[in-house]
């Protein structure tokens, strides 16, 4: 660690303790209640790592929804032989979670910077309870999180690193939002079309994410969602079903939602684009803070609000709160406190949020109106932090007329 600050003792008992724990839950030493969230891993992930092998991706699976570099994630369990693939993915989930705290440690011992982003990951994280092990967007965070802590001294290598995590889930192409210059742009740009030909030349089908991601609906847990929840208690007869690997409602006026979705992002999208014209002040914090401010809109304003997306929001709040400078610390709790009526809803009683009964619904009310708060103070927040006012012109002086002496 640099300089003289010794390591927090009391953060890293709390990180041990609480991802033991998470350990014991993901291995079955101890049964978390609600459905099996590792079955993905066991199940699903494992089936994908079959066909990857062999060198295409899952053609015939409407399941497979995400970019190329996912493979990679997929795979990666194979490095650890020695292991059964469900034990080797959560090794490397594990092994992720440390990478990131190491980089927030890192960041935050640095002049200016603080460990309180380090204390956001080690509580955030274990509120979301054993799914965060039991998916791959630990791995995608831990990039992202590398790509934004370089981003202010090493932009190419932000860039770079940004194009990679892209390539793994989409979203973290928004970490380019607030960066400056052409660097960081042009290294992305590179890497991505290199990686993204290597891929599609390499295994037929790289790109069939694309039509998948594009047919989805609205899954019970979105924003959305709400308005199906509450007109079920008004005999509105859709269903709740297991579509495109998650569960959705399907029925009438489930497009008009879906759309009114996409139609929001596309709101938050010019609203960022906005942002981006007017922001004239970029502190040290900025390019974090703008990272976090959209994938929050994008996250919140989705037709699709996985448990696992808070891992996203969890990441990007830390390494935020690493600057002393960072207006975000009210979202960031917002962040924290709906990640843990995330666990709630999913997987405690999810049953509940499936059948839409009152604890259902007030358990989306929470988690969703906790997440657009959040989203609507750190837009503000940034807003004010970067965009000049305008100060109105003074007046011109109004021309005075003398009197002239009478008789002239």
């Amino acid at each position: 660690m640099t300089g003289t600050r010794r390591l927090p003792f009391g953060l890293l008992t709390a990180w041990g303790a609480t991802r033991l724990l998470l350990l014991l839950f993901v291995f079955k030493v101890y049964v978390f209640p609600g459905p099996d969230v590792t079955s993905d891993v066991s199940v699903i992930y494992q089936g994908w790592y079959e066909i990857l092998r062999t060198g295409t991706y899952p053609l015939d699976d409407v399941t497979w929804q995400y970019p190329p570099a996912a493979a990679l994630a997929i795979l990666s369990p194979g490095l650890l032989p020695f292991l059964d693939y469900a034990s080797a993915f959560f090794a490397l989930a594990f092994l992720a979670d440390l990478v990131v705290l190491t980089l927030l440690l890192y960041a935050g011992a640095r002049p200016g910077r603080t460990w309180r982003g380090a204390w956001v990951w080690v509580v955030g994280l274990p509120l979301l309870g054993p799914t965060v092990y039991a998916r791959y967007d630990v791995m995608v965070t831990a990039v992202a999180v590398a790509a934004l802590l370089a981003g202010g001294r090493h932009p190419r290598l932000m860039g770079a690193l940004t194009a990679f995590a892209a390539l793994l889930k989409v979203w973290p192409v928004l970490l380019l939002l607030g960066a400056r210059g052409r660097r960081a742009w042009a290294s992305a740009a590179v890497t991505a079309v290199s990686l993204a030909a290597l891929f599609a030349v390499s295994m037929p089908g790289a790109f069939a994410f694309l039509t998948f991601q594009r047919d989805r609906g609205t899954e019970v847990e979105s924003l959305g969602a709400l308005v199906f929840h509450v007109a079920r208690q008004f005999g509105w007869n859709g269903q709740v079903l297991l579509n495109y690997g998650s569960v959705e409602f399907l029925g009438d006026y489930v497009d008009v939602v879906s759309n009114a979705a996409l139609a929001l992002s596309a709101v938050a999208f010019g609203w960022l684009l906005l942002w981006r014209v007017r922001a004239r002040r970029f502190d040290p914090q900025t390019l974090a803070d703008a990272a976090f401010v959209a994938v929050l809109m994008f996250t919140t304003t989705s037709r699709v609000i996985s448990p696992q997306y808070m891992v996203w929001l969890v990441g990007l709040a830390a390494v935020c709160l690493c600057f002393r400078g960072s207006r975000m610390v009210v979202p960031a709790r917002l962040v924290l406190v709906a990640s843990f009526v995330t666990v709630l809803e999913f997987p405690i009683w999810f049953s509940h949020v499936v059948m839409s009964d009152g604890l259902g619904i007030i358990l989306l009310f929470a988690r969703n109106g906790l997440l657009v708060l959040a989203t609507l103070l750190a837009a503000l927040e940034l807003w004010q932090a970067t965009v000049p006012r305008r100060v109105p012109l003074p007046a011109p002086d109004q021309p005075t007329r003398t009197k002239e002496p009478m008789g002239s």
